[in-house]
């Protein structure tokens, strides 16, 4: 069990710049282009990325099966997935992005729960109070209509892509290699960000981009893509699962607080209430899975293979 220097700070690297990325992405639309922006950055990310696998002299060259399942799989995490939650943080506050966001491992335990997966009674009630205290953040703010409520339905449809591309993603032929695999899953989600952006004519629009903008997106793309991501795959080889899952509930922790203190941004009761309720829902649906995995003898688990880059922000 990991628990040295090395440890603690690949942790605390995935909680904080994790957490900090809703904000990064909230000042990066201030003045640059949501879909062109998040694009460029999976692009460079990418590139850099191979670039050290390339000095490393790790093998890039993969099947083509290979390289298009995670190249697909890039395209729905990222694309669909933090592409969109750009979009619409041009909308909402990053700490309702955030809330929202969180709700990813319950809405996870739902699609397990349809492929009939044997799932403990306490994982599936937690999933059930978290997703209700979603409804707490996004009902009111839907029901009124307006541009708020599109960036929620933005953010509702980029979860469930996230959600969904998450659990597929473990039956999918994907390199062995999880940095190489990550470098053609943000290539090929950052092109496709860059080619629908182009065709929207956001070309045209990154004249106007202010200096805290573009520091904002240059973080988003060395240290929420590249950093943070070399971190988390370093704890997925070295440390307890039920550790570096510990990420899922402390992101948005830190998102909040990040968004109230730098941007100011506050919220009513029932939001409020609907935030812990989701965060207090990923943190028992963790526990529950730690122990249910507890009570099995190893040799009869077949690991799971975790999609790699599934949390390349």
């Amino acid at each position: 069990m990991a628990r040295g220097w090395r440890f603690w700070t690949a942790l605390w690297i995935v909680y904080i710049v994790w957490g900090s990325t809703y904000l990064g992405i909230k000042v990066s639309v201030r003045t640059m282009p949501p879909l062109l922006s998040a694009g460029l950055r999976f692009m460079l990310a990418g590139v850099l990325l191979a670039a050290i696998l390339a000095v490393l002299r790790k093998p890039l060259l993969v099947p083509w099966r290979q390289a298009g399942a995670a190249a697909g799989l890039g395209i729905a995490l990222l694309g669909f997935g933090v592409g969109v939650v750009t979009v619409a943080e041009t909308r909402i506050d990053s700490s309702i992005a955030a809330m929202i966001a969180g709700s990813v491992p319950l809405q996870v335990i739902i699609w397990r729960t349809i492929a009939r997966e044997r799932i403990a009674t306490a994982t599936r009630l937690s999933a059930i109070v978290g997703l209700a205290g979603l409804a707490l953040i996004v009902i009111p703010t839907g029901v009124s209509g307006g541009s708020e409520a599109v960036g929620i339905a933005l953010m509702l449809g980029a979860t469930m892509a996230w959600s969904t591309g998450s659990f597929f993603s473990s039956k999918l032929a994907l390199p062995e290699d999880t940095f190489v695999a990550t470098v053609y899953e943000m290539l090929g989600g950052g092109l496709a960000l860059v080619v629908v952006a182009l065709l929207k004519g956001e070309g045209g629009e990154l004249g106007g981009t202010s200096a805290a903008s573009f520091a904002a997106w240059l973080y988003l793309a060395l240290f929420g893509s590249l950093v943070a991501f070399t971190a988390y795959a370093w704890l997925l080889h070295n440390a307890p699962i039920s550790q570096v899952v510990t990420h899922q509930y402390v992101n948005p922790l830190v998102a909040i607080v990040l968004g109230a203190v730098v941007l100011g941004e506050t919220f009513d009761a029932l939001t409020i209430a609907g935030g812990l309720v989701v965060i207090g829902a990923v943190f028992a649906t963790i526990r529950s899975e730690s122990r249910q995995a507890a009570l099995i003898p190893a040799a009869v688990i077949e690991p799971p293979r975790a999609a790699p880059g599934v949390r390349a922000k």
